[in-house]
C-alpha cells in the first residue's frame, strides 16, 4: 500500500497533536483505535475526562480551517465509535469529551495547533 502526500500529512498531524497533548499533562490511552465502523484518532486521559481527540490536519486554508472539517455527520461517527471503545472497557465509566485538534501546516512555515476542548 502507497502511501499518499495527505496520508503522511494526516500522520505527522496526529503526531504533533499527540505530542502536544503529552506537553499539557494528558496521558495517551490510543492512538488510530479501528474497528469495522471506523476510526478514533486519539483517545487521552485528562484528569478525571477521558477525552475523545478527533485531529484534522491541512497545509493551507483553501478548503476552511481543519477544524470545519469536523462536520455533524464526523461528530455523530466519532460518538457511536466512542460508545463501542467505551463498551469494551467495561467501566468503570468517567466522563467524556470530545476535542478537535486543528493543525496547519503551511509549507515552509512553523506548524499551528488549535486545541478545542469539548468541541462538540
Amino acid at each position: 500500500m502507497r502511501v499518499t502526500d495527505k496520508q503522511a500529512l494526516g500522520a505527522y498531524g496526529e503526531q504533533l497533536a499527540a505530542q502536544f497533548l503529552r506537553d499539557a499533562g494528558m496521558e495517551i490511552v490510543a492512538r488510530n483505535w479501528r474497528c469495522r465502523y471506523g476510526e478514533l484518532d486519539l483517545i487521552v486521559q485528562d484528569p478525571g475526562i477521558t477525552a475523545f481527540v478527533e485531529v484534522k490536519t491541512r497545509s493551507g486554508l483553501g478548503f476552511g480551517t481543519p477544524a470545519e472539517a469536523v462536520t455533524y455527520a464526523k461528530q455523530r461517527r466519532i460518538r457511536q465509535l466512542a460508545l463501542l471503545w467505551l463498551s469494551e472497557q467495561g467501566g468503570p465509566y468517567r466522563r467524556i469529551r470530545f476535542d478537535v485538534i486543528s493543525v496547519l501546516v503551511p509549507p515552509g512555515s512553523k506548524p499551528k495547533i488549535d486545541h478545542l476542548p469539548a468541541a462538540f
